[in-house]
């Protein structure tokens, strides 16, 4: 094994055994407990620490040990370099001795001439070799023929290489790589005595072996440039050590931050900073603190007791007490100190002072207070003033605000129209009756005029005017404010309280004088001045904002009652199905679109409608027009009420588009009760489309709520109407009613319903007891949404009342109809109504003969007035039209329409009914008819 291989080898070993006595791979062993750097930490997070890079410590240790690394690993390397190079130098000489002296060897050239030159040789270059410690010394002869070689085997082939130079007779030297790696060969020329050349020696050493010679340095180096590392390490870590305590562990960023604060505090800032040591020596103060105590340019480093400062200012900055704001005086300043310790946070023990300059804040606080009062009376003024759209209040609220903050008495005079809310026009120069609507006081006993007194005022002016009784009458001075109706003995009870002081301010708004608001001043308040003016004037504007809204309000509201007033039923029609009460009663704040009727139909029929359109005011109220109007157009079709509401969708949704197509937001949306009762069924067919259900109050006071499906309010669309039909007893009461009867902000509508059973149920009442005890036990005060309620009561035909008789499809089926119809009638005594009915009968069951479909069947109902129906299941209507002369028919419906009061058509869900209704005891003119009446279907 060469050296260098044996180098290795051992290093192999003493670095197996180091594990071995270590325990581990180096590192992996944890400290012990106890070992602590000096702040307590453990080493690692001391060492983490230490080597952040955010910290300036960290940073030169980075830098330092990064440096020396650097050095260490650069000296390495050059050195493992020269010596591989200075190794390499030394094998090229090495070679090219050892092959110079085996060719110059006596002997050597006799031998390569004699007969056998590998026997002689052979032995002599092996010795050779090994005690050269090469890889081989190779004998050839002139031809390049080997005579020796450390591998036999090789012995007698030609030799590789540019040995041929040799041959001149010049040695040469070469580096080849090989099949062993790279190598370093001398081949030197044999000479015989003669000069000749008798052959050649070559020998040869690797590269390996080379830098084996070179790597018996490198340990050396190694550790030389380890111990340098360590040193190195070693003193970064004592510098960043003391470095890292001198800044704190800071970066160079917050160093930096820190100095220019520093300098802030020194230079820029307008508050006075001291810093006083322990031993009441001053360490620092910023430019601010040396102008506010007048300190000397030397005043850091010396003893405060001999700065020349007031010994109470010494005290206090040597006291070493927590003070907080602090009032000192410096000369003809006024300071205010904070005072804290600086070791509250591990600093060293002293005392920081600020020191702020008040002087300016405190003249000027009292004005501030007063500003900031004065801008709470207002926001306090914005928040109370116009909580309602009522004039009179609005005007007290006005008054209240100001008392006690501003005035120790104030009042408000109001136009009369202005309370009606209208507007106020008045000529030039004539007076406005101003009456007094609002007052507050501080005292109870105080002689202003009372509510409801008529003030006289000329509205010449639009800008407050102030008063005062020192300098002026106050008598001539009222007349002078414009005001025409105060006499000399209030001025005098005015001036005897102590009321010295008057500011009056028009209330104006879009160019109208609407009123005058004046505030007064009594005792020891001290006399309005012009910042109390112009106060009170920002005041009654505000003022002026809510009486103008409150006075739209009402004019915009009244207009509304009347409006909805007059599009609801002035009185009910004439019917005798349904004993009817109603109420309405408008919203306190803005009318709304609710509304009822009574329709009568035919068939001893009645349709009750109760309605709500959303929103409020003229819009709603118009809206609620349409519909009702509506309602009775599509109630004379006489359709089902599902059907009914069915087109009354149609045409809200019409309405909302016509409306959103002329740009107007406005929707009219709506929610709609239609039930139709049938006085000889007694049954009652409802439907609703987002309304709320009807009230069953049976005869023995119990209280039910019928099942009626609920459809989507009117507008919406996109869903059918549904219809349900049950029984009323006779003597019932049927209730209906809009929503804001049984909902109100305060309360749910489970509540309201739950109220309304209790208020319906127990004693039978009539309607009209009905309505006001629903209203009394459901309304406390003005509602806040319009209420609508109707109350009917149920009556039914009797038996004796009502005839029915079912005919034959044969035209000789109509002398039967007479006859029976004749008879009944005459039961009842209504002979005189005998001929046109039986004439109005022949007609319309001629007609259903020849026209309709069976089965076809003749009702007679005897109410207020007499009806006909006649019934078959053809859908087919028939029309009136003028008849031609020389027509045979077409004259059925004229005489029918001729003889009855009303004549219509109705479908049912089996086909039609052709009705007719006649006044009961009223004569008809007979009408001649010729020929057997006629008519066609359409």
């Amino acid at each position: 094994m060469s050296g260098i291989g044996r180098f290795r080898a051992r290093l192999r070993r003493s670095v197996r055994r180091s594990h071995r006595h270590d325990g581990g791979r180096p590192g992996q062993a944890a400290p012990a407990p106890s070992e602590r750097d000096t702040t307590g930490r453990p080493p690692d997070r001391s060492l983490r620490a230490l080597f952040s890079v955010h910290t300036v410590a960290g940073q030169v240790f980075v830098f330092v040990l990064g440096l020396v690394l650097l050095l260490v690993l650069a000296g390495a390397v050059a050195m493992v370099v020269q010596g591989r190079r200075d190794s390499m130098a030394e094998a090229r000489a090495h070679t090219l001795s050892v092959a110079e002296t085996f060719a110059y060897a006596p002997g050597t050239a006799a031998a390569l001439d004699s007969k056998n030159p590998t026997a002689i040789l052979q032995p002599r270059a092996e010795e050779v070799r090994k005690r050269a410690q090469v890889e081989y010394v190779v004998v050839a002869g002139q031809e390049g023929i080997r005579y020796t070689h450390p591998n036999p085997a090789l012995i007698g082939g030609h030799l590789t290489g540019p040995y041929k130079e040799a041959l001149a007779g010049h040695a040469y030297t070469w580096t080849f790589t090989g099949g062993g790696g790279s190598s370093v060969n001398s081949v030197v020329p044999v000479p015989r005595a003669d000069g000749s050349i008798a052959g050649l020696v070559s020998v040869g050493i690797t590269v390996e072996s080379v830098n084996a010679v070179a790597d018996r340095s490198i340990p050396l180096a190694a550790g030389a440039a380890l111990a340098a590392l360590a040193i190195t390490t070693a003193g970064a870590t004592l510098l960043s050590r003391r470095l890292r305590r001198q800044t704190h562990g800071l970066g160079t960023a917050e160093m930096t931050r820190m100095y220019e604060h520093h300098d802030a505090v020194l230079h820029a800032v307008r508050e006075g900073v001291l810093i006083v040591e322990a031993d009441r020596r001053m360490t620092l103060a910023n430019d601010e603190a040396r102008r506010l105590l007048d300190l000397p340019p030397d005043a850091e480093g010396r003893p405060v007791a001999e700065l020349g400062l007031d010994p109470d200012t010494a005290e206090l900055l040597v006291s070493g007490r927590t003070v907080t704001d602090g009032v000192l005086r410096a000369g003809n300043r006024l300071l205010a100190v904070n005072l804290r310790p600086t070791d509250t946070h591990g600093g060293p023990p002293g005392t920081v002072v600020t020191l702020r300059d008040t002087t300016e804040l405190r003249a000027v606080t009292g004005q501030a207070e007063f500003a900031t009062e004065r801008l709470l009376l207002l926001y306090e003024a914005g928040a109370r003033i116009g909580t309602t759209l009522d004039v009179t209040r609005t005007a007290q609220e006005l008054a209240d605000v100001a008392i006690p903050g501003f005035a120790d008495a104030a009042t408000v005079d109001l136009a009369d129209p202005v309370l009606r809310g209208d507007e106020p026009a008045t000529p030039d120069g004539a007076t406005l009756e101003m009456r007094r609507t609002a007052i507050a006081a501080v005292r109870s006993d105080h002689p202003l005029y009372p509510v409801g007194h008529v003030v006289g005022f000329v509205p010449g002016r639009t800008r407050a005017m102030r008063v005062h009784s020192d300098d002026a009458d106050l008598k001539a001075d009222f007349t002078r404010l414009g005001w025409r109706n105060w006499d000399h003995g209030v001025a005098e009870r005015i001036k005897e309280q102590g009321f010295h002081s008057i500011v009056s301010v028009p209330l104006h708004a879009r160019g109208v004088i609407l009123g005058m608001a004046n505030f007064w001043r009594s005792g020891d308040s001290e006399p309005f001045d012009d910042d109390d003016v112009s106060f009170a004037e920002e005041l009654v504007a505000r003022g002026a904002v809510g009486v103008d809204n409150a006075r739209r309000y009402t004019r915009e509201h009244s207009m509304a009652v009347t409006l909805q007033r007059s599009l609801l039923p002035r009185s009910l029609p004439e019917q005798n199905a349904l004993d009817v009460a109603h109420r309405y009663l408008p919203a306190h704040e803005g009318v709304g679109g609710d509304w009822f009727d009574v329709i009568p139909l035919s068939g001893a029929r009645v349709a009750l409608v109760v309605g709500d359109v959303v929103g409020h005011g003229l819009h709603a109220a118009a809206t609620m027009g349409r519909l009702r109007t509506s309602v009775h157009n599509f109630s004379s079709l006489d359709p089902t009420p599902d059907e009914l509401l069915g087109h009354l969708d149609e045409l809200v949704a019409r309405i909302d588009r016509d409306e959103a197509g002329n740009g107007n937001v406005e929707i009219a949306g709506a929610t709609c009760l239609y039930a139709i009762y049938d006085a000889v069924s007694g049954n009652c067919t409802v439907a609703r489309a987002g309304h709320p259900g009807p009230v069953l109050v049976l005869p023995d006071g119990t209280v039910e709520f019928p099942e009626v499906p609920t459809g989507l309010p009117l507008g919406i669309g996109g869903m059918p109407f549904e219809a349900a039909e049950f029984h009323v007893p006779e003597g019932s009461r049927l209730v209906l009613y809009t929503d804001g009867l049984v909902e109100r902000r305060d309360r749910d509508i489970d509540t309201g319903l739950d109220l309304l059973r209790d208020a319906l149920a127990g004693r039978d009442r009539t309607p009209e007891e009905t309505c006001d005890d629903v209203l009394d036990a459901m309304l406390h005060d003005q509602p806040m949404d319009d209420v609508a309620l109707l109350v009917a009561r149920t009556r039914t035909l009797a038996p004796d009342q009502v005839a029915q008789w079912a005919v034959a499809t044969d035209p000789a089926a109509v002398a039967g109809v007479r006859k029976n119809v004749a008879e009944w009638l005459t039961d009842r005594g209504l002979e005189e109504e005998a001929f046109a009915t039986e004439l109005i009968l022949s007609e319309l069951v001629t007609n259903a003969v020849r026209y309709g479909t069976a089965p076809i069947e003749v009702r007679l109902l005897y109410d207020r007035n007499l009806i006909c129906e006649v019934s078959d299941s053809s859908s087919t209507s028939p029309h009136l039209r003028y008849a031609a002369t020389t027509d045979e028919g077409g004259r059925g419906l004229f005489l029918v329409a001729q003889f009855a009061e009303r004549w219509g058509t109705r479908y049912t869900d089996t086909g039609k009914v052709i009705w007719s209704e006649q006044t009961v005891a009223e004569h008809e003119e007979e009408a001649a008819t010729a020929g057997e009446p006629e008519e066609n279907a359409s």
